[in-house]
């Protein structure tokens, strides 16, 4: 078992979780406290703003209301009163006031780059507002030259109940934001420090927590190597010191279990490497827990790779078997894991482990492989049913027309020598048959040799063409591709005749009238390389690796009319074997079929006999 790396343990998920509480407790307070502080912070800010705003109005009610003679040039007028009440209110949280009488008209205002605007008409609706209901107003809003927020205030100046102007206020209600953005820096780096100290304080407080739980997982991997001489450190009294003293106690009689099934394991292991036959031991829900070299060599997997995997999955058994119906099977169960190139038969028994009150603890599954006996037996019917066919047919067709001369056919001077020439041509047939099924019983034993002796192949390989090109019934076209110097081969010279003989007896059979036959020799490195083309049907491509079985034909009625046996090819093919060689074919179905064999050809050997 890896270790537990940081980013997966308690330590971190303890820690995370402990600091993740702090947090969010901190937040909640802040969020809070914040919210309520900018509260105040506003309020006060208004309040301030709106007791100097009543002084001033105050003042202003005086002015407004004061009688001023016209023709004395040494009174100040309106405008120059209400412009030094105007001057000298001066503060850091104001921007701008402006005075405004009942017919809104500019009287004043404190920006003296905004005198311009004094004795013009104020169309602001705020302050229309308040000229008509005679009640102060207020609103937030962002300025657009700056981009800041400010706070607008609008206060009425009243005499003697009547209303005789107004006081427009701009307040720099974006400082307070400024300082709250102060306070939720100094806010944010208070919670840092207060999370660095809490996951400080967690992982301290964590290990407490995991340092025993840390201790009972390297006893528990040393347990799983199969070291019970240590003992966990118990650090106190309390549920993990518990904990700790009860797995003490458990590794103790595990100690002593472990001691007792070893021996046992042992006798076991040493019974299943003995046997040939494949063992499988499953649990009761049918994961496999035990399976010896046998068993892993027959099925082609690991140990390590199956152990507490499925028996059914296994043995690939999920579409006719559950676990369930493997225990209550009696009979053995075939397993085919036979591909293309690799044959594999295996017998499965099955047997299951019962205690005595009838409880399921699993079940034992027995292979032997039964390949070869399978292989045998396959062969031995497949030979028995086709010698059967091969010999049925001659026969009957001989019982029947010796039954008619029985009856009196043979007085017939028409019909009797036909019935005779049938019954002739069928003993022959049969006299072929025992004759290549006794020459394929001579190569089949062990004491089977051949007769070699070194021959120039291309005179040997003329003769026998000459042989059929004089003796032939159809109209077929011989052509020869064949070298114009000596190979010199060492073969059985009367085995090859007849390799060569039933191969061109099956092209000519085959060919068409006014076919072509064509015979070609290819010199290869180590090998000669003998072909023999003709233009006949061919055959289908899924055939073509069969037709050097023994009594395998591609269409057998057509095959029986024309006298075949089924045996020439395979014939051929145990001969050019022996002879050390390969035989092969190749077709296209509707143009023809090429039957080709190697034979072992030695330059050095053909210049010593030159």
């Amino acid at each position: 078992m890896n270790k537990v790396g940081f980013f997966r343990s308690i330590h971190l998920k303890f820690v995370i979780i402990y600091v993740l509480l702090i947090f969010i407790a901190i937040q909640t307070i802040g969020v809070y406290f914040v919210r309520q502080l900018e509260t105040t912070l506003k309020d006060n800010f208004k309040a301030t703003i709106e007791d100097r705003v009543d002084l001033l109005a105050y003042y202003l009610e005086e002015q407004l209301s004061k009688d001023r003679n016209a023709e004395d040039e040494s009174t100040p007028t309106l405008q120059a009163d209400i412009y030094r009440l105007l001057r000298d209110y001066y503060s850091d949280d104001v921007t701008e006031v402006r005075v405004i009488d009942d017919n809104k008209r500019i009287l004043g205002s404190s920006d003296p780059d905004n005198q311009y605007l004094v004795g013009q008409t104020a169309i602001d609706t705020i302050i229309n507002k308040t000229l008509a209901t005679s009640q102060p107003a207020n609103e937030e809003r962002i300025d657009r030259s700056t981009g800041n927020r400010i706070w607008r205030l609008v206060t009425p100046i009243e005499t003697n109940g009547e209303i005789v102007g107004v006081i427009y206020l701009e307040g720099k209600i974006e400082n307070v934001y400024e300082q709250m953005k102060q306070i939720n820096k100094i806010f944010a780096s208070g919670t840092a420090i207060a999370l660095v100290i809490t996951a400080i304080l967690g992982v301290l407080l964590s290990q407490t927590i995991t340092k025993p739980i840390s201790d009972m997982r390297k006893q528990a991997l040393a347990m799983a190597k199969g070291n019970f001489s240590r003992k966990v450190k118990i650090y106190g009294q309390d549920e993990i010191g518990q904990l700790a003293m009860t797995f003490n106690n458990l590794t103790k009689k595990l100690q002593e279990a472990h001691a007792t099934t070893e021996g046992e394991r042992r006798k076991l292991s040493s019974v299943l490497s003995y046997m040939t036959d494949g063992v499988i031991a499953t649990d009761r829900k049918g994961r496999v827990i035990l399976i010896n070299d046998p068993a892993a060599k027959m099925l082609n997997v690991s140990r390590e790779t199956v152990l507490s995997s499925s028996i059914v999955s296994l043995l690939e058994l999920e579409d006719e078997y559950t676990f369930e119906a493997l225990l209550d099977e009696q009979d053995s169960v075939i397993l085919d894991y036979s591909d293309q190139p690799n044959p594999l038969i295996l017998r499965a028994n099955f047997s299951v482990i019962q205690k005595e009150t009838g409880f399921v603890n699993g079940l034992i599954t027995v292979l032997h492989d039964i390949t070869e006996q399978e292989k045998i037996d396959m062969e031995r019917r497949e030979f028995v049913a086709n010698v059967s066919h091969e010999l049925r047919t001659p026969l009957t067709t001989m019982r029947s027309y010796l039954e008619a001369l029985a009856e009196g056919a043979w007085e017939d001077q028409e019909i009797a020598p036909h019935f005779l020439n049938v019954t002739q041509t069928e003993t022959e047939r049969m006299i072929r048959l025992v004759n290549d099924l006794l020459q394929l019983s001579k190569m089949d034993s062990k004491d089977y040799r051949l007769t070699r002796e070194w021959i120039d192949f291309i005179p040997f390989y003329n003769r026998i063409i000459d042989r059929f090109e004089f003796t032939k019934s159809q109209n077929v076209i011989f052509e020869r591709k064949l070298p114009d110097h000596s190979i010199f081969v060492e073969i059985d010279e009367d085995k090859l005749t007849q390799v060569l003989d039933n191969i061109i007896s099956n092209a000519l059979k085959y060919s068409p009238e006014g076919g072509k036959v064509a015979f070609q020799i290819e010199d290869q490195e180590g090998f000669i390389v003998i072909s023999i083309s003709d233009q006949g049907v061919g055959i289908p491509k899924e055939n073509l690796s069969k037709i050097f079985e023994r009594f395998y034909r591609v269409d057998k009625a057509r095959t029986r009319k024309l006298g075949g046996t089924g045996l020439g090819l395979a014939i051929a093919k145990e001969m050019v074997e022996a002879h050390g060689g390969k035989i092969w074919a190749n077709s296209v179905e509707g143009k023809g079929t090429t039957v080709s064999f190697s034979l072992p050809y030695d330059r050095t050997e053909e210049d010593e006999w030159e």
